[in-house]
């Protein structure tokens, strides 16, 4: 009786394991469609002023980012780590910021830019949105933030960010978490 009763309970328990790492998913089309829809704002911010609901009359037009394999793989991780461990920060639990995940995915950055191992440079992130394109547009928004520096990092508007060529999208849910759905756009080159 007591071996039925404890392999029901383990089998429950594989259940209800297997369901969560199930209900925890990459949804990579949202990132495709996030990536294609911040190209389209870059190449003529201004038409984009009213569906957004922010004045980019300011910002210039900047070139189409490039999909980059290795910032898309460090920015799913990134948005996964979020959702599976319910939170929402630019520092992961263990203090690392995005740079140091970002030369780890094989980008060179300067060894003082990583030195400080919270340091992140690269990273825009946003949660509880369900589309990249909904994601995209409050990172542009940046409701609330003065100066917008999700709005300056994507757009490319300041020079630091103008010369950043390459893009990695990861978006991440879990429907047991706060918030559900967690961004990470990630917009760097190599060589600095």
């Amino acid at each position: 009786m007591y071996k039925s009763i404890k392999c029901i309970l383990t089998s429950l328990a594989l259940i209800v394991l297997v369901a969560s790492l199930n209900a925890q998913e990459l949804l990579r089309e949202e990132a495709q469609k996030a990536f294609r829809y911040l190209n389209d704002v870059r190449q003529n911010p201004a038409s984009f002023s009213q569906e957004i609901g922010v004045n980019l009359s300011y910002v210039q037009p900047t070139p189409k980012l490039k999909w980059s394999d290795e910032l898309a793989e460090a920015a799913e991780k990134k948005a996964m780590d979020m959702a599976r461990r319910d939170y929402f920060d630019h520092v992961d639990p263990e203090g690392y910021g995005m740079n140091y995940w970002i030369v780890k995915a094989g980008y060179e950055l300067p060894a003082d830019w990583y030195s400080k191992k919270s340091s992140n440079n690269f990273e825009s992130i946003q949660a509880g949105l369900a589309t990249g394109k909904e994601a995209i547009m409050s990172l542009i928004l940046d409701e609330g933030t003065d100066p917008p520096g999700h709005r300056n990092h994507l757009l490319g508007i300041e020079p630091f960010w103008s010369n950043c060529t390459d893009v990695g999208i990861g978006i991440a849910r879990n429907p047991d978490s706060e918030y559900e759905y967690y961004t990470c756009v990630l917009v760097a080159k190599h060589d600095f």
